[in-house]
């Protein structure tokens, strides 16, 4: 499994590079506004800072609604460093961009997947990803890992090359959750990475370790 991280914030970047797991970030137009990263140059040069910091890919995501703007735009981001991915929305035009951009070898994330019919559809088009959003899901009652392994039985039974990133995770146990049935990435904040590493058993074992050690050396 590839562990992404979903932010635009570079410390944070920084820090899961220097925990040597971290094989991609994902960023979307909210991410950098919360950062405070504004205007078209900037976003740009904040793309190619991340690209700096990490080997993996690093998904942009285009603001085009239209075929033609999404193309161009898609271009752009592409020519920026080479392990941009370009992130397209799930619609009827992102589609047909995404099957554009296969066709130029252009990577891309088909983004808001909300259902196994949008995602086949995606795989069909050529995307390298495409990104379930399971916290969304959860949020109005909606199993959002029962998607991620209908998608995954679709996918297996046609042999799609196209990669279920796990999208929205919310906490730890959603990665395990998504490991276990079979997601091939995912994305999500520092925390739920970092929450991997913690079990009590450890603390009160490594304390122990460590007391046994002290004491039997004074």
């Amino acid at each position: 499994m590839k562990f992404f991280i979903d932010t635009a914030n570079l410390s944070q970047i920084k820090e899961a590079q220097e925990l040597g797991v971290l094989d991609g970030v994902t960023t979307n137009p909210s991410l950098m506004a919360k950062e405070g990263i504004t205007g078209k140059k900037n976003i740009l040069n904040h793309y190619s800072k991340i690209c700096d910091i990490v080997n993996g890919d690093v998904s942009a995501e285009v603001i085009s609604t239209d075929f033609d703007g999404i193309v161009r735009e898609g271009e752009e981001l592409a020519q920026l460093h080479p392990q941009i991915v370009v992130k397209v929305p799930m619609i009827t035009e992102g589609v047909k961009a995404i099957k554009y951009f296969s066709s130029k070898t252009i990577k891309t994330n088909c983004t808001l997947i909300f259902s196994v019919g949008q995602a086949l559809i995606a795989a069909k088009a050529g995307a390298t990803y495409i990104s379930p959003f399971i916290g969304r899901l959860d949020d109005v009652s909606t199993d959002g890992l029962n998607l991620i392994s209908e998608i995954v039985t679709v996918f297996d039974n046609y042999g799609f090359s196209t990669q279920i990133l796990a999208a929205s995770i919310r906490h730890t146990m959603h990665i395990i959750d998504c490991a276990k049935i079979g997601a091939d990435v995912m994305t999500g904040p520092l925390s739920s990475i970092k929450g991997l590493v913690k079990h009590p058993l450890t603390d009160i074992g490594l304390k122990k370790f460590l007391d046994d050690h002290k004491n039997s050396n004074q």
